[in-house]
């Protein structure tokens, strides 16, 4: 095989934002805002029951509720719909719901694990993460801006103010969507619930690295366009389906890999110390440091739980 390097070039390309903060801190209103600043037809994919119509003064958009179960390929299907329908904006509110919603990837995998695994929920990710991986694949592949809002973690804390005042407010903590979903992004802006205001966590686009923190407007979305706008036009490619291509006689049964395995993960779903403790004989020696403080947390929670 023969590997040839060419000359870097910066190529125009399509939005693939996230949006992250506790409830109420404006994720749905500033999606649209940015949507309109970028221009174009928008459609919203709400899981927020109908809570993106609440925002329809703002701007113009077609809306799908999508209900339970929240299953990755129904997220697929709904993406397809809107990419079918020429819609040149798509605002996914929430993606949480994919992963932690009724029939989303945590619930789909205890179900799988039941009924093929033998209650085994760590074997089961084999089959969980190749479905969330699909869903994560088609919307980077889509023709669409991508903008999509996921819910955080709220917690309560005592702040004071500049004039001595005691208040309890909202903080947006951790993402509640698979970790390292933030990779796949090319900006993801973390919203403080208290003033609305923005603060980029992960950005690509250098428009708001090491910026103070800032109310979104339909200027943001604006920046953002003139940031993708940037670049030569991408040529599309004829993609030949891997599977078809190959001789029948080169296929082979796919191996289960230890790389194939998200051990976080498992920990995090161990649902008894002898779970736990099975898992943790899963995992390489080399690799059991880089998850010795997951495997404690879980623990501590579980011994919690059971002394409830």
């Amino acid at each position: 095989m023969t590997f040839t390097f060419q000359k870097a070039e910066r190529k125009k390309s399509r939005l693939r934002l996230g949006i992250t903060g506790a409830s109420g801190s404006g994720k749905t209103y500033g999606s649209l805002l940015i949507a309109k600043g970028i221009g174009g037809k928008v459609a919203v994919l709400d899981t927020e029951k109908g809570s993106a119509s609440l925002y329809s003064n703002v701007h113009d958009f077609d809306v799908l509720e999508l209900q339970a179960p929240y299953t990755p390929e129904r997220f697929i299907a709904a993406i397809d719909a809107a990419e079918n329908a020429n819609y040149d904006i798509l605002i996914i509110d929430s993606i949480t719901h994919e992963w932690n919603g009724s029939g989303g990837c945590l619930e789909l995998n205890d179900e799988i694990a039941a009924s093929k695994y033998r209650g085994n929920t760590w074997s089961a990710w084999n089959e969980t993460n190749k479905r969330h991986r699909a869903f994560l694949d088609r919307m980077l592949q889509s023709k669409m801006h991508i903008i999509c809002t996921i819910r955080s973690k709220t917690e309560t804390a005592q702040q004071e103010s500049i004039t001595g005042k005691k208040t309890v407010v909202k903080l947006g903590m951790k993402a509640e969507q698979r970790d390292g979903v933030e990779y796949e992004l090319t900006t993801v802006l973390d919203i403080v619930h208290d003033g609305h205001y923005a603060l980029a966590s992960k950005d690509r686009t250098g428009l708001f690295v090491d910026k103070d923190p800032k109310a979104i407007t339909v200027k943001t979305g604006e920046e953002l366009l003139r940031w993708l706008e940037k670049g030569i036009e991408v040529q599309p490619e004829m993609v030949e389906d891997p599977e078809e291509a190959a001789p029948a006689k080169a296929k082979k049964p796919k191996q289960v890999e230890q790389d194939d395995i998200d051990f976080m993960v498992m920990i995090q779903a161990c649902k008894s110390m002898g779970e736990l403790a099975a898992c943790w004989q899963l995992i390489p020696a080399n690799e059991k440091k880089d998850y010795e403080q997951a495997k404690n947390e879980q623990k501590e929670l579980l011994t919690n739980g059971e002394n409830a």
